[in-house]
């Protein structure tokens, strides 16, 4: 290629990655909220700081194809405005929810989708590593932490009774004769996880030509981690019981993890680079055809007209959420809620007490809590918790909401299942999630606190115990004009034997279900 025709290339492509800039810099600046919501959680979170990396990694990446780019004519495909469009309206539903893993998902999706949109097909398909690369920015993956969490402590637990050693499990905490220890998040590995996947993504990219390869070792990219945290794990447990709780009982123990985790990734990595294959030799063109590429290239009208079709595209739910935020009220204030003061037939309230368990909600607008008895003895507890104008940091289905942290000194979660509370007004079956949740003994009692604990979502009139359909119910009431208030209602019963505390939690609700949606319509309505 002679240099006149590489610079009338070069010339081309700076004339279509200007109006591409633009729109990048157009959904940037609609989606401010969402792109410093991203780069907030990339620094305050150690699980999420790699993602500093990713742009300018993606940017070299494209860098090293730049010979195969100027040797393709950038054309508009003006049907990606289609998935385009798709994908902007999945943000608009997942703002509306304030499910932020989706809002950035999408917003890294309509970044990516602009270069086939300004530039073409073709240019996306040799760029298509770079471009998937980029979704590493978002900060996705802590959903995983509960299953990783169970599988570290079943892995530890197995071993720990293979070796000899006796061990009383409780949930995600457990006793062995030198001390107890439990699987909290940072036990969880899922930063080890996410590290290990982008980093193993790029190895099998530069360093593998073969499709198969590459799946192969990103696949043990995945795997690996996962092992290696539980051998972990395991070590960190026998190392302290080995020491008598000298070694590997307080930070030490996460430095211990980083270095044995820098250990089998490197292990990983060298023994991945023996199948190592060398990059294919870039082909000779000759002038003719860079040329002919550089005629074929769109007109610099036709890439703007795309651009500018793209910034309508990405504007449309922006505009539809200010639209539907300016039609909602100010938020509620905290004496709109109550529980009903004049419980059904049957029932008293208690004088207010210190709580036994307390959940663990972020930010509600407002909450009531009370103390139900009944006249055969039974006592039950009530926590309601409601949640209006929903955002970041206060919303009513969150990983952060949670019945009992890991981490609870005095209460811990050994079992969740679903169980049938009853019906609604309709007479529909009404299904809880019921936690049962061990203590310590009670002050002048040797027997531990055994509480049993129901939690179900209140959203659009309709009760559900699932997260998903919460979502699904927040959105189309936010979009139909109804807001997004939504509450959850917690039943707590001290459950001295198994299934105890069934008959008094079935027969609360079926006493008083009708009375609690009253003071949640009310709440509902007050706060118009």
């Amino acid at each position: 290629m002679n240099l006149t025709a590489s610079t009338s290339a070069r010339d081309t492509w700076i004339k279509a990655l200007i109006p591409l800039v633009a729109v990048m810099v157009a959904i940037i600046g609609l989606y401010w909220e969402t792109a410093t919501g991203m780069v907030t959680i990339w620094w305050r979170s150690e699980t999420f700081t790699h993602a500093f990396l990713v742009p300018p990694m993606v940017a070299w990446l494209a860098w090293r194809r730049r010979d195969e780019l100027l040797a393709i004519a950038p054309k508009p495909s003006l049907w990606v405005l289609a998935p385009m469009l798709v994908v902007a309206g999945l943000w608009l539903l997942a703002q509306l929810v304030a499910v932020n893993a989706v809002t950035q998902l999408t917003f890294v999706a309509m970044l990516v989708l602009s270069v086939p949109l300004v530039l073409g097909i073709p240019v996306a398909r040799a760029l298509m590593f770079p471009l998937a690369f980029a979704f590493f920015a978002v900060p996705i993956g802590e959903f995983a932490m509960p299953w990783l969490m169970q599988g570290t402590a079943d892995f530890t637990i197995a071993a720990l009774r293979l070796s000899g050693i006796p061990v009383y499990r409780e949930g995600l905490k457990f006793v062995i004769p030198s001390g107890s220890w439990s699987v909290v998040e940072a036990c969880s590995g899922v930063r080890y996880l996410i590290a290990s996947f982008m980093v193993g993504s790029l190895f099998a990219y530069l360093n593998y030509q073969s499709s198969l390869r590459r799946w192969v070792f990103v696949g043990l990219s995945l795997l690996v981690p996962i092992l290696a945290n539980w051998l972990r794990a395991y070590g960190i447990v026998m190392l302290g019981h080995l020491s008598d709780n000298k070694l590997a009982t307080g930070v030490d123990h996460l430095v211990y993890g980083w270095v044995f985790f820098g250990v089998v990734i490197m292990a990983l990595f060298a023994i991945g680079a023996r199948w190592a294959e060398p990059e294919a030799a870039p082909v000779a063109r000759d002038e003719g055809d860079a040329a002919s590429h550089a005629r074929s290239a769109a007109a610099p009208a036709s890439l703007w007209s795309a651009a500018l079709a793209a910034m309508v595209v990405v504007a449309l739910p922006v505009a539809g959420q200010w639209r539907l935020d300016a039609s909602v009220a100010a938020p509620m204030t905290s004496a709109a809620l109550a529980l009903p003061e004049a419980p059904a037939s049957g029932w008293t309230v208690l004088p207010p007490g210190a709580p036994d368990w307390t959940p663990e909600f972020m930010n509600p607008s407002a909450i009531a809590v009370r103390q139900y008895g009944s006249t055969s003895g039974a006592q039950v507890g009530v926590h309601l918790i409601y949640y209006r104008q929903q955002r970041d940091g206060s919303k009513l289905v969150s990983s952060t909401n949670q019945v009992v942290r890991a981490d609870d000194k005095v209460w811990n979660a050994v079992s969740t299942e679903s169980q049938t509370l009853g019906t609604d007004a309709g007479g529909r079956p009404v299904a809880a999630r019921s936690h049962l949740l061990l203590g310590g003994p009670r002050a002048g009692q040797t027997e531990r606190g055994r509480l049993r604990v129901w939690m179900l979502y209140w959203v659009d009139g309709q009760w559900t115990s699932s997260d998903a359909k919460a979502k699904i119910l927040g959105a189309v009431a936010k979009l139909t004009g109804r807001g997004d208030d939504g509450a959850a209602l917690l039943l707590s019963v001290q459950e001295p034997q198994p299934g105890g505390a069934d008959a008094a939690a079935t027969r609360f609700w079926a006493d008083h279900r009708a009375l609690i949606e009253t003071q949640l319509l009310a709440a509902r309505g007050a706060a118009r």
